[in-house]
């Protein structure tokens, strides 16, 4: 997951969408039983469940979704090679198999991936799941008027850079290959370990030719999960799901599918999602968001309100906000300049300004704080949690700025608790105890991604912020940090421009390692490096805290995604 003007298009991611929080291991409701409040905690079939979201479900076509592990809504009808395990906290951030019977063999240099579908897989018409549907709705995902999703694979499988997808080449892509029905194999450019996440996302749902739409395709999907839909109106605003009586849980040990019916009401205020999720009146009462957390002021009311709080969701996500340095810019071409402002920051304050401890936990690494993405502690800067002016302003002494100095920092004037005015005025504070001057120059959101994306109008400090496609290293560091990604003349991430061919070597040498707990321990020594240049100072990872209605149980929420899966909710 990308910056919050890319995540929006995923999950939340978020996804993708996609969208999130990084931490201690995620758990369902506040100190409670995770199953959900409520006399009868045994989750039952029947019923429906309400999902009341602000950001409708836009482009619901497998191919123009940028999800992570399937997504939340599109998982209940979309199935993928293989998801995210539907368990709490830390376990939830494995990737395991589903529509495949195990997360892929590859070869050697893990250059070939090979995939093996479960037997009596249909879709909600009954016609059988081939190896060749799931060929054909990755192909379609190259189709210009289909794009949206993961760049993934355009960049990873052989001949991916160049295809134009099945409406124009009717060849398709010679790098898949569907010896049988039940078999499919990819061929890739280079070796990727991390291939059984990729096949997460829902550019490996299966889509059969015969019933393709092209860009209609979204208004009535051919189901292959628990779920089919029979409504879609204003391009998500609306989406109605009920059972697809195909689906067997047999072939699918990872979605519970207890509602009989998923109502998708979007397009709402933040503020009257939480009103009528904490009143849970009518069909309320079963009612769940996955996308509206709970504000500062919101999270004060609840947390005095013992009834609410009992119907708290807590979650964290593979997120870090963060100040970027654009070292080719004085005076911060000075590392010294960099360490004095590391350790000037006094990140109490800046957790204050994002909401409050509740809502945001301090980072000094630039990897979240958890096991899969193969965080390791360090902290390079050390400053306490108030920071530490003095150290600074011996560092400014050395860097040749004994007097001070006075520097612009960039942010955003989105209220979101993140690369907001709250957070800027925390850090100019701060700075100015160390004898730093900090000038704000805030920016409306469009301006300030472009701004801040682009190599020749990008400012020399700045916040920012990233979120993992997956929850991995990789996409974490390498988006950021390898020198063979920065972009010339589009979007680029790699706020730093670094281009250290120690770190692109390594970057490489772990994509190679298909044991991902090695492959984490990597990416961990990795981030640890890379930290020592200065480059980022890690502010704090967000915390996601989220109501649902009383009648709402078996609350499960990942590592993952940071939020409740709603796969597994049940309701009375």
């Amino acid at each position: 997951m990308r910056q919050p003007s890319v995540i929006a298009r995923r999950v939340a991611a978020a996804s993708v969408s996609l969208v999130v929080a990084a931490g201690a291991a995620a758990c369902g409701p506040e100190d409670n039983d995770a199953k959900g409040a409520g006399g009868d905690s045994t989750p039952h079939k029947g019923g429906t469940l309400t999902v009341l979201n602000s950001n409708p479900q836009q482009d619901f076509d497998p191919a123009r979704l940028y999800t992570s592990g399937g997504g939340n809504v599109p998982s209940l009808v979309f199935r993928t090679l293989t998801t995210r395990n539907r368990e709490n906290g830390e376990a939830g951030a494995e990737v395991v198999p589903d529509l495949a019977t195990d997360t892929g063999r590859p070869n050697k240099d893990a250059t070939v991936w090979t995939y093996t579908l479960k037997e009596g897989l249909k879709y909600e018409d009954g016609t059988p799941i081939t190896s060749a549907d799931i060929k054909y709705g990755i192909e379609r995902s190259f189709a210009p008027e289909l794009s949206g999703g993961a760049p993934y694979l355009r960049d990873w499988l052989i001949g991916g850079a160049d295809y134009e997808g099945p409406y124009k080449d009717k060849g398709g892509l010679d790098s898949i290959e569907t010896p049988d029905q039940r078999t499919i194999v990819f061929r890739l450019n280079k070796p990727e370990g991390e291939f059984p996440y990729l096949a997460t996302q829902t550019q490996f749902t299966p889509v059969p030719q015969d019933k393709d739409t092209g860009t209609k395709y979204e208004e009535h999907p051919i189901s292959t999960g628990p779920y089919k839909v029979v409504s879609n109106e204003n391009d998500g605003e609306r989406l109605v799901l009920e059972r697809n009586t195909y689906w067997s849980a047999s072939t699918d040990a990872e979605r519970k599918a207890y509602p009989d019916k998923i109502d998708v009401r979007s397009g709402l205020d933040s503020s009257v999602i939480n009103q009528r999720l904490s009143s849970s009146q009518g069909a309320d009462a079963a009612a769940v968001t996955t996308d509206t957390n709970l504000g500062p002021a919101e999270l004060a009311k609840v947390t005095g309100d013992k009834e609410l709080a009992s119907r708290v969701g807590t979650g964290h996500f593979g997120y870090t906000n963060y100040i970027a340095f654009n070292p080719t810019i004085k005076p911060f071409n000075n590392v010294k300049v960099r360490q004095a402002i590391s350790y000037a920051i006094d990140r109490s304050s800046v957790v204050n300004a994002a909401g409050g401890s509740a809502l945001a936990e301090p980072a000094t690494t630039f990897l979240p704080d958890q096991k899969s993405f193969g965080y390791t502690p360090y902290d390079h800067f050390p400053a306490g949690k108030a920071g530490d002016p003095a150290k600074a302003r011996e560092l400014l002494k050395e860097a040749g700025y004994a007097g001070g100095l006075t520097v612009t920092l960039t942010h955003s004037n989105a209220k979101d608790f993140e690369t907001s005015p709250e957070i800027a005025t925390a850090i100019q504070d701060a700075l100015k105890k160390a004898g730093i001057t900090v000038k704000l120059q805030g920016l409306e959101e469009n301006d300030y991604s472009d701004k801040i994306h682009n190599v020749k109008t990008e400012p020399g400090f700045f916040l920012a912020h990233w979120g993992a496609d997956w929850p991995s290293g990789g996409p974490f560091l390498a988006p950021i940090f390898d020198g063979r990604q920065i972009v010339k003349d589009g979007a680029n991430f790699n706020t730093g421009l670094l281009n250290d061919k120690s770190v692109n070597a390594e970057i490489d040498a772990i994509n190679k390692l298909t044991d991902l707990d090695a492959a984490a321990e990597r990416w961990g020594a990795l981030d640890k490096k890379i930290g020592e240049q200065a480059l980022t100072v890690p502010l704090f990872h967000p915390v996601y805290k989220r109501l649902y209605g009383k009648d709402v149980k078996n609350i499960v929420i990942s590592d993952w995604t940071g939020v409740l899966d709603i796969s597994q909710v049940a309701v009375k």
